[in-house]
């Protein structure tokens, strides 16, 4: 299985500017490509391959007046351009033969070099490597400063340098993990579990407990409003206008970061104690379109249901969804008779058939795990499998045992 391990980078001014050059040559070489590709599909030829694409725009393009600056950066970083815009072709051309499953996606556009997230990706040919000092040696770059926040599990086979929105430096390393391993060091368990995510509270289980909704967006509002205040005051292309934008940018990473590690901790949480977790398959961008959008952003729930799909695969545990339009809120868990619909604002109700009398949100956790056919599991009956895609995106392993450090 492969994962993305994030760590901060913290490189000096002649390194940023080495960067900044490595962007920027990345960024060419790929608008180069999608211009030759268009430009092919408008004089209706066949689109030129890759080995022809790398040999026209790189190695032919170095010797050139207008392109010799690409001599400056890695070789690497630019092949790595031009794959990636290989796979954002190969994307939608899948998107528009309905292959690829999810929402319709577009051709690839041009890079503008005021693009608030910019990134290059060095693979194993491109010898990079983690010295002794813990600093990570980047060629061209120089040797970079690296907070080591964990350890790697695996020897990285390749590293991608992204710089944020917020002017901040990540290492990216893709590793490849053994889901054996990592299934022997979550301790066993036969337990299972129902979830019923919320607002009020981000999430109730089916055991009874209540996870408060930290709502960090809402916390944050006042500093960001003062934050986009001054930003909207300032002159249009000034740099105070610059300087006032990443003061906003800061704020919104902030916010991103805190709920991103709460989701970490609490989904890692979830995976150690039980076998199985059962949750409801939520339409988040329908749910986004009502008065409730703000609140539903700031919970991230789909962020969180994705980390704990990956984070079952690689742990040798059951994640199941249960249909949406499962009446898990109208069905009585102890009878299961169904009362009908209720408005958000009744909490607790009794049951009209049996006489119970619950609450709103711990009821749907139970109705989830019974939906999702774990009620039994506490018996020892076999949990119903399901294919769980890979996360390929920035991951953790918070609160989980240390490997031994990467050298």
């Amino acid at each position: 299985m492969q994962l993305r391990y994030s760590f901060r980078l913290y490189p000096d001014t002649g390194q940023q500017d080495a960067l900044a050059r490595a962007f920027g040559c990345a960024r060419v070489v790929f608008n180069d490509a999608v211009r030759a590709r268009e430009e092919a599909r408008s004089a209706k030829q066949p689109f030129p391959s890759a080995a022809e694409l790398s040999k026209r725009l790189i190695t032919q393009a170095k010797q050139t007046v207008e392109r010799s600056w690409l001599s400056e950066v890695s070789a690497v970083v630019l092949q790595q351009s031009l794959r990636d815009v290989e796979t954002a072709y190969r994307n939608f051309f899948a998107s528009l033969t309905g292959t690829r499953k999810g929402p319709r996606i577009g051709a690839p556009r041009f890079k503008s070099r005021k693009d608030v997230r910019q990134s290059i990706r060095f693979t194993a040919n491109a010898r990079w490597s983690i010295i002794s000092n813990g600093r990570l040696n980047l060629p061209k770059i120089g040797a970079v400063k690296v907070k080591w926040s964990r350890t790697l599990p695996t020897t990285p086979s390749s590293v991608t340098i992204l710089k944020d929105a917020a002017g901040r430096y990540f290492a990216s390393f893709v590793v490849d993990t053994d889901p054996a391993a990592d299934a022997a060091r979550m301790p066993d368990t036969d337990r299972t579990i129902g979830i019923d995510l919320g607002l009020t509270h981000f999430a109730v289980l089916s055991d009874g407990r209540k996870i408060n909704s930290p709502r960090f967006l809402r916390r944050a509002e006042k500093k960001l409003k003062k934050a986009q205040r001054e930003l909207s005051r300032k002159q249009k292309g000034s740099k105070n206008r610059d300087k006032a934008r990443l003061k906003v940018a800061r704020v919104h990473a902030q916010i991103a970061d805190a709920r991103r590690e709460f989701h970490h901790q609490l989904s890692t949480q979830l995976i150690s104690e039980n076998q199985g977790i059962a949750v409801e398959d939520l339409r988040v961008a329908e749910l986004a379109r009502t008065r409730l959008a703000k609140s539903v952003h700031d919970a991230g729930w789909a962020s969180f249901i994705s980390m704990l799909e990956y984070k079952a695969q690689r742990y040798g545990r059951t994640l199941v969804k249960i249909d949406r339009f499962t009446p898990t809120s109208q069905t009585c868990s102890t009878c299961g008779a169904k009362d009908g619909p209720k408005p958000l604002r009744v909490r607790t109700w009794s049951c009209a058939a049996c006489g119970t009398v619950h609450d709103r949100d711990h009821n749907a956790a139970l109705n989830v795990k019974t939906a999702a056919g774990l009620a039994v599991t506490a018996c020892r009956a076999p949990v119903r499998p399901g294919a769980i895609p890979a996360r390929r995106e920035e991951t953790g392993s918070h609160g989980l045992p240390a490997q031994a450090p990467a050298t």
